[in-house]
């Protein structure tokens, strides 16, 4: 498989946010989020081959139960199946980070983070005409949404830069055709400095309270910054 880190921190969003976690971070991406915060992962991807015996390896020898695979998009990368598989054999309590634009097919996890993306993520000039109408195309997927939450314990989360992208977020789940309890969809501010996290939050928080939705924090931006390994 091709890795771009392995390592171990708290987890920075979403239901269980301040949980020790071992990430693993696969390299490459269907999709060319304007303001993806992990380029080295999506937009140019880079990273070592490492076979599922190694990864769980490294996984293993640090002291956590908690086991987040994620990316890039880690449902494109090979073997992403058997490592589940594998991980769930140890006892991992698996988090799988998705933009849920690709099928589950019975893959092992204890909680499925769905991040869907907003046209807010659509890529700029850095990206291809060739890539833009991909991203275009392939960013929502509600038959590949439907099928992880009637599979798995499930968080949707959603980026947002902007009130009307709330608008935009409501049309997507109406497509759904069932009903989404508001805690179970957490409202992350986009950004990757804790200036411009609050500046959004002023906005956020009261629509969160309002709607009943859940605010999601990112810890690891307040804790590290946006670097690399945390």
């Amino acid at each position: 498989m091709f890795i771009s880190e392995i390592f171990h921190s708290l987890q920075g969003e979403g239901e269980l946010t301040g949980m020790p976690s071992v990430f693993v971070r696969t390299s490459g991406c269907n999709l060319r989020c304007n303001w993806c915060d992990t380029p080295y992962a999506s937009w140019k991807p880079e990273g070592v081959e490492l076979s599922v015996s190694e990864i769980v390896r490294q996984v293993e020898s640090f002291p956590a139960r908690h086991v987040v695979l994620t990316g890039g998009e880690p449902m494109v990368a090979k073997d992403m199946h058997e490592l589940a598989g594998a991980l769930r054999e140890k006892g991992k309590h698996i988090t799988i980070e998705t933009a849920a634009t690709i099928a589950p097919n019975g893959i092992a996890c204890d909680l499925a983070s769905l991040s869907p993306k907003l046209k807010n993520s659509a890529p700029d000039h850095r990206a291809s005409d060739a890539w833009r109408e991909k991203h275009e195309q392939l960013r929502w997927q509600p038959a590949v949404v439907r099928e992880w939450l009637e599979q798995y314990p499930f968080q949707l989360k959603f980026v947002v830069a902007r009130p009307a992208d709330i608008e935009e977020m409501q049309l997507l789940l109406h497509d759904l055709h069932r009903p989404i309890p508001p805690e179970k969809i957490l409202l992350m501010p986009e950004g990757t400095t804790s200036s411009v996290l609050r500046a959004r939050d002023e906005w956020l928080v009261d629509i969160c309270k309002q709607r009943g939705y859940r605010y999601c924090q990112r810890l690891h931006i307040a804790l590290f910054g946006n670097t690399r390994g945390t």
